[in-house]
């Protein structure tokens, strides 16, 4: 078992608690930069896209797992983030400049669709997000002139230092590098006083504003945040499929955002690459299950939803902490045998919402 001796106050914040994480995390990023070498174009698209449901995950992440506000609207981020994008590179908008902008818009939006946020929780929040991403919807769908309806838009193609997107391996080290920033910037976020303002929001609203902290405020801004990274994923999400178009976007990819932070661990990082995994995967499995089952079950309609909505429910009832949240449980098993016993780290009943931080 590892034991941190912690000397100073400084070990707080350390983006890493001791030498070992430092070297697998190390080793993890030695991976991941050389698995263009080892993998055809396929897998490397495959893992483009889940480094691109990672980036929207960080962003989901933030508000529900650290600020305890649930969305089903973030297809509309998404959505935003891809056509702003799209629209800018046909103006002649340089890459570099165009991503930053439409991350830019749709903070402002996110921050707009918060206001709401003030005066409700729970699943009421829940509707008004999903009634936003219906507006959303319907503004593409009408919209013509600009997002080309119903009939979608093809996405300019861009460059990045002179090499084009189009490649898998220029997009795939163009997300991973994103990804590691987004991770990066969430982690110091969640470091300084807005994102500790974030959880005092979740654990207890009442208590976190008699500390002073400015409920109004904190909720904007933990909206425009979590808008502005899933409209960063848009972004790339755009040169991923290559021609935008309505049913890109639908309830079902909010929904799946959610199950992925969901089943990857809420208030972990750790969870969001988990759950962009699980997510990036389960559909190559289902699609491989459909055609190994017989088909008057493989060729059932709406199979894939269906399922989603099953892992969510079944990962809420057995395993609410997600995948990480198990892997954590693992790693306590092999640190403390023979000695580990179920009941030793039991948490006993909370009867207040501040008793339940972990």
């Amino acid at each position: 078992m590892r034991f941190v001796l912690k000397t100073n106050y400084g070990q707080d914040v350390n983006l890493f608690l001791h030498g070992g994480q430092r070297f697998w995390y190390g080793l993890l990023a030695v991976v991941a930069l050389a698995a263009p070498l080892g993998l055809d174009t396929f897998y490397l698209g495959e893992f483009a896209l889940v480094y691109i449901w990672a980036i929207a995950g960080v962003g989901l992440m933030l508000l529900v797992g650290y600020t305890g506000l649930v969305s089903l609207g973030h297809a509309a981020f998404l959505a935003i983030g891809a056509y702003s994008h799209a629209v800018l590179l046909e103006q002649g908008v340089p890459f570099f400049v165009s991503v930053p902008l439409a991350t830019a818009f749709c903070a402002v939006v996110g921050y707009i669709v918060g206001l709401p946020a003030l005066r409700m929780t729970g699943i009421y929040l829940a509707v008004a997000t999903l009634a936003f991403e219906r507006i959303a919807a319907w503004v593409i769908e009408h919209w013509e002139s600009v997002t080309g309806g119903h009939f979608g838009m093809r996405v300019p193609e861009a460059q990045v230092f002179g090499l084009a997107l189009d490649t898998p391996v220029t997009f795939y080290y163009l997300c991973l590098v994103v990804l590691a920033l987004c991770l990066l910037s969430a982690m110091n976020l969640l470091r300084s006083p807005t994102g500790r303002a974030f959880i005092a929001v979740r654990d207890s609203e009442i208590s976190a504003q008699s500390m002073g902290i400015d409920l109004a405020r904190t909720k904007c801004s933990a909206f425009a945040i979590s808008a502005g990274f899933t409209g960063l994923a848009g972004s790339l999400f755009a040169h991923k499929i290559g021609y935008l178009a309505p049913d890109a976007f639908t309830v079902q990819t909010s929904i799946q955002l959610l199950l992925m932070v969901v089943v990857g661990g809420l208030g972990s990082l750790h969870g969001v690459i988990y759950g962009a995994i699980f997510l990036g995967l389960l559909p190559q499995v289902i699609a491989f299950g459909r055609d190994v089952l017989p088909s008057a079950i493989g060729e059932i309609p709406g199979l894939e939803p269906g399922l989603f909505g099953l892992i969510l429910v079944l990962f809420l009832i057995f395993e609410p902490l997600g995948i990480y949240g198990r892997w954590v449980k693992i790693r306590l098993w092999f640190d403390e045998f023979p000695l580990y016993r179920k009941s030793t780290y039991k948490r006993q009943r909370s009867y207040l919402r501040t008793e339940r931080v972990r």
